[in-house]
């Protein structure tokens, strides 16, 4: 397999725009001709917008648009400027009168890393998705969706990292499959291939990572009403064709990256969600691009962490020394 970038993955276009000052931003990816999607919920407590949509028992339409952004359900109104841009644009289910462009989101919670007051909004995703169509910006580290990503936040904010939005992309033969991750987790992210720990909570001396695991381990009274600011949210991205049930399946796969990469993960207190896409016509195994999905997420999660700089008096894994080469 050869890694390849995710913005070479033909018939999709990203766009990203944040607002540094307030540590927000939004993220959308756009395929002109649609998509099919499906989508695996784990956390236990998603901020997302028309997911209902990639449920195998609703009509079989193709989705125009994934937006990944912060803000946590403020952030939802950002799919309204999406909307607005495809439909000036044409692109969309015709119904007739109109062409409506079908759009999916899910967001992050980041209100207490900067500002709380400012969100991503129909005017940042109308901005997202103009960028997406005229001049793609993707980028790894602490921009669009990832802007105010932070991870380990077990014992708060003050012993967390600071996180991002990370990608990667593998290409064998005709195939290819990538993914996009936004890493916003109450835990540890842990390297791939060795377990190490790359990010996560600080131990007292803000100079190592500590175990969330361990704190988890050590109290196990029970909390009410936990308050859930953790979600790691993204997509999965493949030129190979498969219906909306297949998409959910090699979704849940690639899900079991998110779990090979952060410890501990799924809990009440996150919203995870992975969405699959397929923007291609290549034939391919279900299995084979669910096992390589499960592995791009994973090192995506990694490039989201070991890309970013630390910022809103957050520690990054580069300023700690962990990040991977």
């Amino acid at each position: 397999m050869k890694e390849i970038k995710i913005t070479d993955i033909p018939g999709i276009c990203i766009g990203q725009t944040e607002n540094a000052d307030a540590a927000t931003g939004c993220t959308v990816i756009i395929a002109k001709d649609g998509m099919d999607a499906g989508v695996d919920i784990r956390g236990g407590g998603p901020s997302s917008r028309e997911t209902p949509l990639l449920d195998a028992r609703t009509t079989n339409n193709r989705i125009h648009a994934v937006v990944l952004a912060g803000g946590s359900s403020f952030g939802l109104g950002a799919a309204d400027g999406v909307m607005q841009c495809l439909e000036e644009q044409g692109i969309g289910f015709d119904v007739g009168v109109t062409k409506v462009p079908l759009v999916v989101q899910s967001d992050i919670f980041d209100l207490t890393v900067s500002r709380a007051d400012v969100r991503p909004d129909r005017a940042m995703g109308y901005t997202a998705a103009r960028t997406a169509l005229e001049a793609p910006n993707y980028k790894d580290g602490s921009f669009g969706a990832g802007c105010g990503a932070s991870v380990g936040k077990l014992r708060g904010i003050g012993y967390a990292m600071k996180s991002g939005i990370g990608s990667f992309a593998y290409r064998t033969g005709e195939l290819i499959v990538g993914a996009v991750v936004v890493v916003n987790s109450l835990c540890d992210v842990k390297d791939l291939k060795t377990g190490r720990l790359i990010a996560g909570i600080l131990n007292d001396d803000k100079k190592s990572i500590g175990s969330s695991y361990e704190i988890l381990k050590g109290s196990y009274t029970v909390t009410e009403n936990k308050f859930i600011s953790n979600t790691t949210i993204g997509a999965v991205i493949t030129n190979a064709r498969f219906d909306k049930y297949a998409l959910a399946r090699i979704a849940a796969m690639g899900h079991n990256g998110i779990v090979r990469s952060i410890d501990p993960v799924n809990t009440t207190a996150d919203g995870d969600s992975l969405y699959a896409v397929s923007v291609g016509d290549v034939t391919a195994d279900m299995d084979v691009v669910g096992s390589i999905a499960c592995e791009v997420v994973s090192r995506a999660i990694e490039n989201a962490v070991c890309n970013t700089c630390g910022a809103y008096g957050l520690l990054s894994a580069r300023d700690i020394g962990t990040a991977k080469p």
